[in-house]
């Protein structure tokens, strides 16, 4: 393994050699999606559901599989959801290639926009037409396109919760008649916005209703991760010890994103014996980094809703945020101001819901905005 590739990468997909665990969520993938079912992956953000579905298609891609991702969050309408198709097809299947001839001789008719990312440099392929309705022939087109080439396809759809908030108010109906019609495409339903796709995947008014298996993703096993973790560190002759790995699990609730945020910089220190004091001082230097924006979101809240943050950051976890308890013991004043302050803040996803001992509780979302208001607040 290359000594000078820090282990513990936090953006993209790099292998399954960095990739720890969630044999249990790739298992119940993989059988529904050969089975021909649909899937619904609900989980925060940052808990690594992106890199889950990219460890998928590392196992099922094959000659006869072919798997699409793509990433939906900035959609505001279909023609942003046909667009983002067509570029993610475009990618996948170049020109070169034969199912890339047959894809470019179907779209070219359509007299499609081809541009290349500044910053990327990957092409981009895009369709202007002047009816709404000609997106929604296209993007059932493109559908179909995969659904002809004699071969399954498995498509994943990130951050599928906005198409709440797409221009067309019947774009769910739209989208499940799409879906219905397919034979050979597989769909993966993505989503960080639990409460959104859990009342467009089990309303019983909406057209997504009880049309896919739903899947969680909680938490990596603390004891797995532990495991991973040291791999990681004596794979490339460094050691850290239990302390330091129970402090960082601790500190980061072991959420995925904030655990190989603290791991790649402890590992970046390039020390052989990593020991808690190493590690106290990188999650310090981490709340510095973050200082000054998290400043200003006490410019963007209001008095009571920084005080209503605050105080369930110093609590970690809250199950009963109306309580006169909580309500004293941080000198918040009426209950119905600290039920305000607590939606907005949810709606802000500032805040987050949890389960705890089987209980509902409130955690503030960003696990380093936490900490950063239990130490310097």
């Amino acid at each position: 393994m290359d000594t000078k590739h820090n282990p513990f990468p936090t953006v993209g997909y790099v292998s399954k050699a960095y990739f720890c665990d969630r044999e249990n969520e790739l298992n119940i993938l993989t059988k529904n999606l050969k089975s021909g079912v649909n899937i619904t992956l609900i989980s925060n953000r940052r808990l690594g559901k992106s890199a889950l579905i990219h460890r998928l298609f590392e196992d099922i891609e094959t000659r006869k599989t072919t798997c699409i991702y793509i990433d939906i969050f900035a959609a505001t309408s279909l023609k942003d959801i046909t667009n983002i198709l067509a570029t993610a097809i475009y990618t996948k299947f170049p020109p070169r290639k034969t199912i890339g001839r047959r894809f470019w001789d179907f779209v070219k008719t359509l007299r499609p926009i081809i541009s290349f990312d500044l910053l990327t440099n990957k092409p981009e392929l895009r369709f202007e037409f002047s009816h709404p309705k000609d997106f929604e022939k296209t993007l059932s087109g493109l559908l179909k396109f995969l659904d002809s080439q004699g071969q399954k396809t498995v498509l994943a759809i990130d951050e599928f919760q906005q198409i709440a908030d797409c221009e067309e108010k019947n774009i769910e109906a739209i989208l499940r008649t799409m879906v219905q019609s397919l034979k050979n495409v597989n769909f993966i339903f993505c989503g960080s916005k639990k409460h959104l796709m859990l009342q467009i995947f089990n309303g019983a008014k909406r057209p997504f209703f009880a049309s896919t298996m739903i899947v969680g993703l909680q938490e990596i096993d603390r004891e797995i991760y532990k495991n991973f973790i040291a791999k990681q560190f004596k794979n490339h002759r460094r050691r850290i010890d239990d302390e330091s790995l129970d402090f960082i699990l601790d500190w980061t609730f072991g959420h995925t994103y904030y655990t190989q945020m603290i791991c790649g910089a402890v590992f970046s220190e390039n020390t052989r014996h990593n020991t808690l004091s190493v590690v106290k001082k990188v999650c310090e230097e981490q709340l510095d980094i973050l200082h000054t924006g998290f400043m200003q979101y006490r410019k963007l809240l209001s008095q009571r809703q920084w005080q209503v943050l605050t105080a369930i950051a110093k609590e970690e976890f809250v199950t009963e945020p109306q309580s006169q308890g909580f309500i004293s013991r941080h000198t918040l004043g009426a209950a119905s101001s600290v039920h305000k302050a607590l939606q907005v803040l949810v709606d802000k996803e500032m805040v987050c819901t949890i389960e705890l001992e089987n209980r509902l509780a409130y955690r503030v979302y960003d696990v380093f905005l936490l900490r950063w208001l239990q130490y310097r607040m």
